[in-house]
C-alpha cells in the first residue's frame, strides 16, 4: 500500500513539475513577449490547450453563474476576455504546424481538432451564456458604447446566431456533430495535400534539362545533393515545378510533370476524392440547419458581398469583360507557337507557361532570367520593408537576439515614427518538407488593449516558399516571387498597425472579402520606377536596374491580364460551385468540368482534377470566399487611383489609408471605412483600365 502511495505521490510530483515547466501556461516573460521558441517542445502543446480549454471552461461558467444583471462589460467583454492560455498556445501551434510541421505535430492536430471544435461548439451552443449575450443586445443603451463596442456587441450576437445559439432539440445535436466533423475532415484534407506533396521525386539527366536556364538547373543539382545523390531533382514544389514549365523545351516532359501536379491527392492514400465532396455535403446539411438553402447562402450572410447573386454578378461581369480580349491572347499565342515551332502547335495547358515566356520575350524582350539578379533576396527585403518606411514612416530592425522557429527565419523590430514599438514581424522564405505550400500571413499573438490598458503589440509572420540560394548564387527572385512578398507584406502591416480595443476585430480579423484589399494594393507599386528605383540593384555589381528593363515591366504589365483574370474566376466559380449545392456531389470529375465550362481555357485532361488539392476552400478558410480575390482587385484598383491622383507615395494619402484601413481592423463596417479613405464607393472601372480592358478617359 505504502509503495501504491508512494507511487501516485510520484506521479503527481512529476505531474506538477511538468505542468510548471509547460512555457504555455504563463505569460511570456521575454522582451515585448515574444515567442520563447527554443523553450517551446512538442509535448507541450497537448496539455497546454487542454488546460487552456479548461480554464476557459471555468471562465464561460462564471459568467453565466454570476448573480449580476447581465452588462456589456460582465458578458460581452468578459467573453472577450475569456481563453488567454489557449489563445496563447494555438496562436503558436497553428503557425508551428502550416511552416515547420512534422508526424508528432500532425498527430496531435489529429487528436486535439475534435476537442477544439467541440470546445468551441459548446460555447455556442451554451443556452445561458447565449440568454445573457441576447438580453445584452437586445435591451443595452447603445449611446453608452462607441463604435468599437458596438461592433464587438453585433460580432458577437452574430456569432452565435450564426453558430447555432437559436437551434432546438435534435439540432443542437445535429450541428454540434457536423461541426465536428467538418473540423476533422478538412484537417484530413490539408494533411493529404501536404503529405503527398512532398513523396513526388521527378529524377532527371542532364540531357532532360534542355532549355532551363541556369539558375533553375543548380536548384536541382543542389536539391538532388541535399538527398546525398547525383543528378537533378525536380519536385512539386513551386520553386522547382514552376520554372520547369516555364523553361523546359521538353514538351514531353512538361507534360508528364503537369499531368503529376494536377491529379494530386485522386487516389491512394491521400485521396482527397471522397473527402472534399463530404466536407461540400456536410456544410451544406449545417448551413440547412440554420436556416439557409446553401452554405453559401449562410457564409456570404456576413460579408460585403452579402448574397451568391451578388457574388456571380462580379464574376458574370468581369467574365463578360475579359473573356474577348483572353481569347484574342489565346489566339496570338497559338499563332506565335505555330511559327516558333514550324508546324500547326495547339496549346494544351502544359504549353501555356513556356510559350507564354517565350512570347513575352520575343515582345518585350523580359523574361524572369534577365531580371533575377536585380531581385536579390536581401535587397528586396530592403526594398519592401522601404515602401512601408516611405509610406507610412515605420522602420525595421532586425532582432537578432530573438528566438525563431527555423534556422533560416529572421525576426525584425517594427518601429514607429515616434519610437514607439509597434509589433515584430517574423520572415521564412524558402521551402522545405515540413512546410505546406504557397504563401500566407499569420499572426502568433495579435494587437488587444489588455485589462490593464496595456497596448498588447502583435506578432506577425510571413510565409513564402521562394527560390533558394544554390552553391553559387544568393536566393534570386522571379518578379512573381517580389509581387508574392508584397502581397503577404501587406497583409503583415494590415496585422502590425492595428489599433483597436479588442483582439477578435484586430488587423486582418475583418470580412473575408475584405481582407485581401491591403495586400493587393501593395502588388501596384511593383511597376512603378520610383518604387524599382528604390532597391532593384544587380547582386554582382550593385548598379540600379536599368532604365530599359524598368521600362519593359511597365509595358508588360498588361500582358496575359486577360488570361490571369479568367484563370481566377474558375476557381471562383468552381468554390461558388461546390458551396452551392443542394444535394452531395456524385462525380467530382464531371462537376469540376460542368462548373467551370464558361471560363474553361483548355479541355479536360484525363485523370487531372484541380478540387482536391484546392485548399484556400477545403481547408483554409476561403470556402464560397474565393471570389474575394477579384472582389479585393476592385477595391485595390480603385484605391491605387487615389495614389495614382495624389502621388504614390504623398504622405497625406497614404496616413489616411493608414488610419482608415490599416488601423481599424473589423471595428467598423469595411464600406464605411473603404469611403472614408477613398469619399466613395469603388468602381470597377480603375481595374478594367490598370489591366488594359478599357482605356482611360483621362
Amino acid at each position: 500500500m505504502k509503495k501504491i502511495i508512494l507511487a501516485l505521490v510520484l506521479i503527481l510530483l512529476l505531474q506538477n513539475m511538468a505542468n510548471s515547466q509547460n512555457i504555455f501556461f504563463a505569460e511570456f516573460k521575454t522582451t515585448n513577449g515574444a515567442i520563447p521558441f527554443d523553450k517551446i517542445t512538442n509535448s507541450d502543446f497537448e496539455p497546454a490547450i487542454l488546460k487552456g480549454i479548461e480554464e476557459q471552461e471555468q471562465e464561460i461558467n462564471a459568467i453565466v453563474n454570476q448573480r449580476s444583471i447581465a452588462t456589456f462589460e460582465n458578458t460581452i467583454v468578459a467573453l472577450e476576455r475569456s481563453g488567454k492560455t489557449l489563445n496563447r498556445v494555438l496562436g503558436v501551434f497553428y503557425p508551428y504546424i502550416s511552416a515547420n510541421s512534422n508526424d508528432e505535430l500532425m498527430e496531435i492536430s489529429t487528436k486535439i481538432s475534435p476537442i477544439l471544435s467541440a470546445h468551441s461548439t459548446s460555447i455556442s451552443l451554451n443556452e445561458k451564456l447565449w440568454e445573457r449575450v441576447k438580453f445584452v443586445y437586445e435591451n443595452i443603451d447603445r449611446s453608452t458604447l462607441d463604435k468599437e463596442d458596438l461592433m464587438l456587441l453585433d460580432e458577437t450576437y452574430v456569432s452565435f446566431t450564426r453558430n447555432g445559439a437559436n437551434l432546438t432539440g435534435e439540432n443542437r445535436e445535429k450541428y454540434r456533430n457536423l461541426n465536428n466533423e467538418i473540423s476533422m475532415l478538412t484537417l484530413k484534407f490539408g494533411q493529404n495535400v501536404l503529405k503527398e506533396l512532398n513523396t513526388y521525386e521527378i529524377w532527371l539527366e542532364e540531357s532532360d534539362l534542355e532549355g532551363l536556364p541556369e539558375s533553375v538547373v543548380e536548384a536541382a543539382q543542389l536539391a538532388a545533393k541535399e538527398k546525398g545523390k547525383e543528378g537533378y531533382l525536380f519536385t512539386m514544389a513551386a520553386p522547382s515545378y514552376r520554372p520547369f514549365m516555364q523553361y523546359s523545351s521538353r514538351r514531353d516532359l512538361r507534360e508528364k510533370m503537369y499531368k503529376i501536379y494536377n491529379s494530386r491527392n485522386t487516389k491512394g492514400e491521400f485521396s482527397n476524392i471522397e473527402i472534399m465532396a463530404e466536407i461540400a455535403d456536410k456544410r451544406r446539411q449545417l448551413a440547412n440547419i440554420l436556416g439557409y438553402n446553401t452554405f453559401a447562402d449562410y457564409k456570404l450572410s456576413h460579408t460585403m458581398a452579402q448574397t451568391p447573386e451578388n457574388v456571380y454578378d462580379l464574376l458574370n461581369n468581369l467574365r463578360d469583360a475579359y473573356l474577348p480580349a483572353q481569347k484574342k491572347e489565346m489566339k496570338e499565342l497559338e499563332k506565335f507557337a505555330t511559327q516558333l515551332e514550324g508546324k500547326q502547335i495547339k496549346i494544351e495547358p502544359w504549353d501555356y507557361s513556356y510559350y507564354f515566356n517565350k512570347l513575352k520575350d520575343s515582345k518585350f524582350d523580359l523574361n524572369d532570367e534577365m531580371l533575377r539578379p536585380y531581385f536579390e533576396l536581401n535587397n528586396v527585403i530592403e526594398g519592401v520593408f522601404g515602401l512601408a518606411t516611405k509610406l507610412y514612416g515605420i522602420k525595421f530592425i532586425e532582432n537578432h537576439d530573438a528566438q525563431v522557429f527555423h534556422p533560416e527565419v529572421q525576426a525584425f523590430n517594427v518601429i514607429d515614427t515616434d519610437g514607439t514599438f509597434i509589433g515584430m514581424i517574423y520572415t521564412d522564405f524558402f521551402p522545405r518538407a515540413s512546410k505546406r505550400s504557397g504563401a500566407w500571413m499569420t499572426d502568433f499573438r495579435a494587437q488587444y488593449i489588455n485589462d490593464n490598458g496595456t497596448d498588447v503589440r502583435p506578432l506577425v509572420s510571413i510565409t513564402m516558399n521562394f527560390t533558394k540560394p544554390t552553391g553559387t548564387k544568393p536566393s534570386l527572385l522571379t518578379f512573381d516571387e517580389v509581387e508574392t512578398f508584397l502581397h503577404e507584406f501587406g497583409h503583415g502591416l494590415h496585422g502590425l498597425l492595428s489599433h483597436v480595443k479588442y483582439s477578435s476585430l484586430s488587423g486582418t480579423t475583418v470580412y473575408r472579402d475584405f481582407v485581401e484589399l491591403p495586400s493587393q494594393f501593395n502588388e501596384n507599386y511593383l511597376i512603378e520606377k520610383e518604387f524599382l528605383d528604390s532597391f532593384a540593384k544587380h547582386y554582382i555589381t550593385g548598379e540600379a536596374m536599368p532604365q530599359e528593363l524598368i521600362d519593359k515591366i511597365i509595358a508588360s504589365a498588361q500582358f496575359g491580364a486577360a488570361y490571369s483574370c479568367i484563370r481566377q474566376l474558375s476557381f471562383g466559380y468552381m468554390d461558388m460551385a461546390w458551396h452551392t449545392i443542394t444535394n452531395p456531389v456524385k462525380d467530382v470529375f464531371e462537376f469540376e468540368s460542368n462548373a467551370i465550362k464558361e471560363v474553361q481555357t483548355f479541355n479536360p485532361v484525363e485523370g487531372c482534377i484541380m478540387c482536391p488539392q484546392f485548399s484556400h476552400i477545403f481547408s483554409g478558410g476561403y470556402a464560397a470566399g474565393y471570389y474575394s480575390y477579384k472582389w479585393a482587385e476592385v477595391l485595390d484598383a480603385d484605391a491605387f487611383a487615389k495614389f495614382k491622383e495624389d502621388g504614390i507615395f504623398n504622405p497625406e494619402t497614404a496616413k489616411s489609408f493608414r488610419e482608415n484601413i490599416l488601423s481599424k481592423g473589423g471595428t467598423e463596417k469595411p464600406m464605411e471605412l473603404y469611403k472614408k479613405f477613398r469619399g466613395q464607393e469603388p468602381k470597377i472601372d480603375a481595374l478594367l483600365i490598370r489591366d488594359g480592358i478599357k482605356v482611360s478617359t483621362k
